[in-house]
């Protein structure tokens, strides 16, 4: 089961019309993802737990038989928490079955949890996975069994006991819902996990890539990683040897350098560069002089003449006009329209249908 109820606040404007789940990430919706990466663990049968636009997902995934799985949906009538969002879709579980948190991109060994979970007769495990800075987190101490001894929030820097957090990944048994109430908002990490230190909680502590992408910086790290191979996924297929896609149905008059993805019914005019890092969705066109680095366009985008975009994300239908500069962790809304020598950046978002006129902005 993977929870995919929330808004995506954190990467709006991206997700002011488009549920997160089923935002492009690279070349395919960015849960596509996770569904290929359980797949390939054994999973071939997958509910999502549905909140917010719920049907623009339903709409997007179908069934799952292109992805070879079978996909089912459950609507929460109302936020209901992970453990209450669980218990909706109980009558759907299995005995023994996952639960997983669909803001995540990671290649970490579902199998090998799934094995450690059997050996010690666990209730559930938790997957859990280093940070650098273990003062920024709640950390999960374990005992050399592997067996859950204490949850810490954000502890001080002389008394750090565990570098390890929760990654969304969990092998739960079936009876743990009986802990859950029925028909109200339930916390499973702060209401069902407590109860079970000393009574069946072991965590998992998996090596791997591990991401949470909810904002723009890292929407756009986990493309970069992507790109360059550091998360295992069908697209380093895609890139091959020389880690570049130009798709048969794009034009390629400047430079386009690797990594980078350029779909088809893109047009790079004459003079202008693209790459490294970076993708064009279907249809992106790149006017003369213009460069592209370390950003993602959306499907239909057009970028007039010698522009500069650097670290940045373009939605789907968006017009830059000529001599505009978007850097610095700046986003924009599907169908903005940004005229002519503008200047975007320091992280600014702008919402989709957002009109400037030429010189609007000049940060």
């Amino acid at each position: 089961m993977i929870l995919v109820g929330g808004q995506g606040t954190r990467l709006r404007p991206l997700t002011s019309t488009v549920p997160k789940p089923v935002v492009r990430l690279v070349d395919r919706p960015f849960i596509a993802f996770m569904l290929e990466w359980l797949r390939g663990h054994g999973v071939d049968d997958v509910i999502m737990s549905c909140g917010f636009l719920a049907d623009g997902v339903r709409d997007v995934l179908g069934d799952g038989s292109q992805l070879g799985i079978r996909l089912r949906f459950v609507e929460e009538p109302d936020p209901r928490g992970t453990a209450g969002a669980l218990k909706l879709a109980e009558p759907m579980l299995d005995e023994r079955f996952l639960m997983l948190n669909g803001d995540v991109l990671t290649d970490i060994d579902l199998t090998a949890q799934i094995a450690q979970h059997e050996a010690t007769g666990a209730r559930a495990t938790l997957a859990l996975v280093p940070v650098a800075d273990p003062t920024a987190y709640g950390l999960v101490v374990l005992r050399e069994d592997h067996s859950v001894r204490d949850f810490v929030e954000k502890p001080s820097s002389d008394n750090v006991e565990s570098n390890l957090i929760s990654a969304g990944a969990y092998v739960l048994e079936r009876e743990i819902l009986e802990l859950v109430a029925l028909d109200r908002n339930v916390s499973i990490e702060r209401e069902v996990w407590p109860r079970l230190i000393d009574n069946g909680l072991y965590g998992f502590a998996a090596s791997g890539y591990w991401l949470d992408i909810g904002t723009p910086a890292r929407y756009l790290q986990g493309t970069f990683d992507i790109l360059e191979g550091n998360v295992r996924t069908a697209v380093s297929e895609r890139l091959g040897g020389d880690w570049l896609v130009v798709d048969d149905g794009a034009q390629v008059f400047g430079r386009a350098i690797p990594p980078a993805v350029l779909e088809r019914g893109v047009r790079v005019a004459e003079g202008a560069r693209v790459g490294s890092l970076v993708v064009l969705a279907q249809d992106v066109s790149v006017g003369a002089g213009s460069t592209i680095e370390r950003a993602v366009v959306l499907a239909g985008t057009q970028i007039a003449e010698g522009c500069e975009l650097r670290d940045c994300i373009l939605g789907a239908g968006c017009r830059v006009g000529a001599g505009t500069s978007i850097t610095g962790g700046a986003v924009l809304g599907d169908g903005v329209v940004v005229g002519a020598h503008n200047v975007i950046t320091r992280g600014a978002r702008i919402f989709p249908g957002v009109h400037l006129p030429d010189g609007a902005i000049q940060f």
